[in-house]
């Protein structure tokens, strides 16, 4: 039961019973003797919700233009897709002008109304009255792709806003792992801006005007290089440096110097050209790897710095020599068993933070897939999916990606000189597929064969078997291994040496194009050895037994 009563001071008190609780409003005063009522006061849109970013007057102006000029469409379908637009009647209506756009039929207000009807989805847009009303929003399509950017940035928002808010949903849950989360919430967004923020077509004049542009910068270079420069003269005349976007897979048997070689490459293009690099080391820690560059910079020997018994001058040759190397944007990761989510985050960062050009991973088998797409299936895939992702990473940071791989064991029951061939390439055959290059480290000494089919002494002498190039030629390079320097170079690269085979000739290959006066990378990897029945120390190659080793 209530009843209502009124004191003196005015107030009009509704007494709830039986609880005898009082619930008083102060009413306003006021001369007039009208009653009036107050109009609700504005609040605050923070206190009533938030509305998704969209540009609804600009969405009518687009498609009322789009049904005005016919050629309107063509300067924004590469900007606007039909998700672009924010009301599902707008979405609707875009989706009919493309469907006449690509069955080549005129775009007005008849036609697209028509295909609407036809679709059944007339009424979903708004009916004929609302189609016909987009037409009066604006007078022409002078300003249509400007509008059309616009569209595109609030729907890039909204994108946002629904990725923030999944990553949000799922980061509270407890079963989520949180490298797959950081990956995906990655992924969203490089799809965003890859869907969005296309190259457009370019025509002749510019793309000749750009090439010129390229080909002046080059004018003053001697070397030839296009990419990342490996340091080693032959094999970069018939790469031209690492590429960018490339995939490159150097594969080799155990104690063929595969990490001894991308050590080399990486000091040379860090030290010598001062470009960033990073390897990803599953195999070595980082201490072990700085250990092989400090052997291969100061020329002391690896097991001397692995055993610690350096003398004191060669204490002193070590603080001198890697000086350069110490300051080397060389960067080193030894994450063991590392997984492709976290490589593709790790390579981001430091190509945002530092740049980097060039990415080596040592080694790939030694890779894990993603949980996901690795749990089911077997090795094999596995390592296939590893190779796409590295593949993407490459195209994706427009850098070149290096991955050592193993070879199967098929290398070593095959007779002959075992030299190893592409169906040798352990565990998958999408390496092969995936990869711009492949490439095999071949030591002969290994396998016992102590001369080529030249008679050459093979001791030292490391090749590089380029089995696949996508962009260019295939070929055999030949470098000098130093064991215990632990470090490829140049076959020239001693200058004045003993002969390999005994003896003080010297052995001293030179490129065809030298004599010439033609750029050596105008030519192929043609090695010529100075003639011994011409050296005027011949009588001294008789003599082998008292030469000195050259290693």
């Amino acid at each position: 039961m209530r009843s209502l009563n009124v004191d003196n001071s005015g107030r009009s008190c509704l007494k709830l019973l039986p609880f005898s609780q009082y619930i008083c409003s102060m009413t306003e005063k006021s001369s007039n003797p009208r009653i009036t009522r107050n109009k609700p006061t504005h609040q605050n849109s923070s206190m009533l919700g938030k509305v998704p970013p969209q540009a609804i007057d600009l969405e009518e102006a687009v498609l009322g233009a789009l049904m005005l000029e016919k050629d309107a469409l063509t300067n924004v379908i590469d900007i606007l897709k039909v998700e672009s637009f924010y009301k599902d009647s707008h979405q609707v209506i875009f989706q009919a002008i493309l469907d006449l756009f690509t069955e080549s039929q005129p775009i007005d207000l008849l036609t697209v109304t028509s295909q609407l009807r036809k679709s059944g989805a007339l009424e979903i847009a708004g009916g004929a009255f609302y189609v016909t009303e987009l037409t009066s929003k604006v007078a022409s399509a002078a300003n249509i792709e400007y509008h059309a950017r616009i569209i595109t940035e609030q729907s890039i928002k909204r994108e946002m806003i629904r990725i923030a808010s999944d990553i949000q949903r799922d980061a509270y849950e407890e079963t989520t792992d949180v490298f797959e989360l950081l990956d995906k919430m990655e992924q969203n967004l490089f799809e965003i801006s890859e869907k969005n923020i296309r190259k457009n077509y370019s025509d002749m004049k510019s793309i000749m005007r750009e090439a010129i542009i390229e080909l002046e910068a080059r004018k003053g270079q001697t070397d030839g290089l296009t990419g990342v420069p490996s340091g080693l003269t032959a094999l970069d005349r018939v790469t031209a440096g690492w590429q960018k976007s490339d995939l490159v897979i150097i594969a080799a048997r155990p104690a063929m110097g595969k990490t001894a070689f991308v050590l080399s490459v990486l000091r040379n293009a860090a030290v010598d050209h001062n470009r960033p690099v990073a390897i990803f080391s599953l195999e070595m820690s980082a201490i072990q790897m700085v250990n092989r560059l400090i052997s291969s910079e100061a020329e002391l020997d690896s097991e001397k710095i692995k055993k610690g018994t350096l003398a004191e001058h060669e204490w002193a040759q070590l603080v001198h020599k890697t000086a350069k190397l110490s300051k080397a944007p060389l960067f080193v990761d030894d994450t063991p068993a590392l997984s492709i989510l976290e490589l593709r985050a790790k390579c981001r960062k430091l190509k945002a933070q530092h740049d980097i050009q060039m990415i080596v991973i040592d080694y790939l088998q030694l890779m894990s897939g993603d949980s996901k797409s690795g749990g089911g299936g077997n090795r094999e895939q596995e390592i296939a999916s590893i190779s796409r992702a590295l593949k993407k990473i490459a195209k994706e940071l427009e850098v070149p990606v290096i991955a050592l791989s193993q070879l199967s064991r098929a290398v070593e029951t095959r007779g002959g000189d075992k030299r190893p061939q592409l169906s040798d390439l352990r565990e998958s055959g999408a390496i092969e597929q995936d990869a711009d290059m492949v490439m095999f480290l071949y030591r002969p000494e290994y396998y016992g064969i102590t001369e080529d089919e030249d008679g050459h002494s093979t001791q030292g002498v490391g090749e590089v078997i380029i089995a696949k190039h996508r962009n260019g030629s295939l070929d055999n390079v030949k470098l000098r291994f130093i064991g215990r320097y632990t470090k490829f170079q140049d076959l020239d690269g001693f200058g004045s040496m003993q002969d390999p085979q005994g003896g003080n000739a010297v052995y001293r290959p030179t490129f065809a194009s030298q004599s010439s006066g033609v750029s050596e990378f105008d030519s192929g990897n043609t090695i010529k050895l100075q003639s011994k029945a011409n050296s005027d120390d011949g009588d001294d190659l008789l003599n082998r037994n008292n030469s000195e080793d050259a290693f």
